[in-house]
C-alpha cells in the first residue's frame, strides 16, 4: 500500500526542496529509489543485508560506471522491507529497501541510521513510506 501521502511521487523521488542531493560512481547497477552503501573508495551499491550502512537513496536508475544522484538528507519515497514502526529509525537491507533498525544501540547513531519514517502509518513489507533522511 502507499502510506506515503504523496502518490503524486515515485518511489526513489525527493519530497522536499533543499534536499541534499549527491553524486556517486556506481559499482553494481542501482535502481530508483534503493538504499545505497559505500561499496568501496567513492563507489556505491545498493544494499543487500542490514549490516551495510546505507549512505542514502538512489534517485535515478543507473548502469555501473555510471555516476548515480543520491539523496542522503531530506524526504524521499521508499519501499518497505518489514515492519517499521511510526517514526521508527530505518536502515538498508535486502534489494535496497529500507527496514526497521534491528540494531537498538545503533538508534541514535548517524552511520547506522540513514533514516527515519515520517508518516502516521506503521509499514509492512512492500508498503510505499516516505523516510527523512538524515546524513
Amino acid at each position: 500500500a502507499d502510506l506515503s501521502g504523496r502518490t503524486d511521487l515515485a518511489v526513489g523521488d525527493v519530497a522536499e526542496l533543499g534536499a541534499l542531493i549527491e553524486d556517486y560512481e556506481c559499482e553494481a547497477a542501482v535502481t530508483k529509489g534503493q538504499a545505497v552503501y559505500m561499496s568501496s573508495a567513492g563507489k556505491i551499491s545498493p544494499t543487500t543485508v542490514a549490516a551495510e550502512i546505507a549512505i542514502g537513496i538512489a534517485t535515478m536508475t543507473k548502469a555501473i560506471g555510471e555516476m548515480c544522484p543520491v539523496c542522503t538528507q531530506g524526504k524521499v519515497k521508499v519501499t518497505a522491507g518489514g515492519a517499521i514502526a511510526i517514526g521508527g529509525s530505518v536502515r538498508g537491507s535486502t534489494a535496497g529497501k529500507v527496514i526497521a533498525n534491528p540494531y537498538a544501540a545503533d538508534i541514535t547513531r548517524g552511520d547506522k541510521n540513514p533514516g527515519q519514517l515520517i508518516h502516521t502509518a506503521a509499514a509492512a513489507d512492500a508498503d510505499l513510506i516516505l523516510i527523512q533522511g538524515n546524513r
